[in-house]
């Protein structure tokens, strides 16, 4: 398959073509139904005022770009976010269920975020830390119970699995521990919502996204290297000890800083990058398509969670849910089917 090099100053990316256009065709999707969700409000504004809007004109324009545009560009930044850590636990796990939500992550970062509220009053940065510090510590857990197989197969799941359920468990009991007003924050939060986000909490988030992604495509390289198995990746020359620490790192650090804005939003991270994979006809799970995929279907659950129960806006984590739900049930049916 012929493939097209990417180049920014010094950094360069291979890139198959059928990769390029199917990731050119998610741009162009995500950046219609973005305007598409820029004229949602409590009811659908006329594009043309939207347009005048986003320049600056007419009486919409506060609207427009102190509420809405937040919201839809933070669902587009957290959704490639959560698209690329999957691709990122996918790829060094070569599991469909190798996902943060899946594996437990997400709670680890939920019950770091929990402890920020209930101990150190949670602030911004407490509940920044809170998240980062219980996502690693749940990665930790999963990495040392998975050592015998590699981090590969059906035995991280059901650790993954079985973490997840413990870390829920410590959840609910905090929840239950604290006093009723922060446990009724609490428990609403723990929904995932992207509603009555605006410029001031979703700036350092972004900055933290932007640094990571960074750091992730300054891997995509390596990972594409040992997606082709652990031999094949040594001896090219790839330390895999380090590579699995750094995108390890990277991809809970791209789910913890999501969980510290919105709440854990589960199952983006589980689909996007298999239905990336399959759009661009990878072989492995890359990166790109998956922030691409994990972009439109979380733009697109938050539009409907606007619209499905109108004027009640569901939070977003509501729609994943659902509609992960099934995915889950139809991987899982195809993984048994394996021999």
């Amino acid at each position: 398959m012929s493939a097209l090099v990417l180049r920014a100053g010094r950094l360069s990316a291979l890139v198959e073509r059928r990769t390029a256009v199917a990731s050119l065709a998610l741009v162009a999707a995500a950046l219609l139904l973005a305007f598409a969700a820029l004229c949602r409000g409590d009811s659908w504004d006329p594009p043309g005022e939207v347009l005048a809007a986003l320049a600056g004109q007419g009486d919409a324009a506060l609207i427009v770009q102190e509420w809405r545009l937040p919201r839809v560009t933070a669902a587009l930044v957290f959704g490639a976010a959560l698209g690329a850590a999957g691709a990122v636990f996918q790829n060094v796990t070569r599991n469909a269920l190798g996902s943060p939500d899946v594996i437990g992550l997400d709670a680890g970062a939920y019950t770091g975020v929990l402890i920020a509220i209930t101990v150190f009053g949670g602030t911004a940065a407490g509940l920044a830390a809170g998240s980062l510090t219980g996502g690693l510590a749940a990665a930790a857990v999963v990495y040392v119970l998975s050592l015998r197989s590699g981090l590969s197969g059906l035995r991280l799941i059901v650790i993954g699995i079985a973490v997840n359920a413990m870390m829920t468990a410590v959840n609910n009991w905090i929840v239950l521990r604290a006093q009723l007003d922060v446990a009724i924050a609490a428990t609403g939060w723990s929904a995932g919502s992207l509603n009555g986000l605006d410029w001031a909490e979703v700036r350092v988030p972004f900055l933290i996204i932007a640094a990571l992604g960074l750091l992730l495509a300054a891997l995509s390289r390596t990972m594409g290297q040992a997606a082709l198995g652990d031999e094949v990746a040594a001896t090219s020359g790839v330390a895999l000890k380090r590579y699995r620490l750094l995108v390890i790192i990277t991809g809970v650090g791209l789910t913890a800083t999501v969980t510290s804005a919105t709440g854990p939003i589960v199952f983006v991270a589980l689909a996007a990058p298999q239905i990336g994979r399959r759009l661009a006809g990878a072989a492995g799970t890359p990166a790109l398509p998956a922030a691409l995929t994990g972009a439109l279907l979380l733009l697109a659950a938050d539009l409907a969670a606007q619209t499905v129960l109108a004027p009640v806006q569901l939070p977003v984590g509501v729609v994943t849910t659902v509609i992960g739900g099934a995915y889950l049930t139809w991987l899982l049916t195809m993984e048994m089917r394996k021999p």
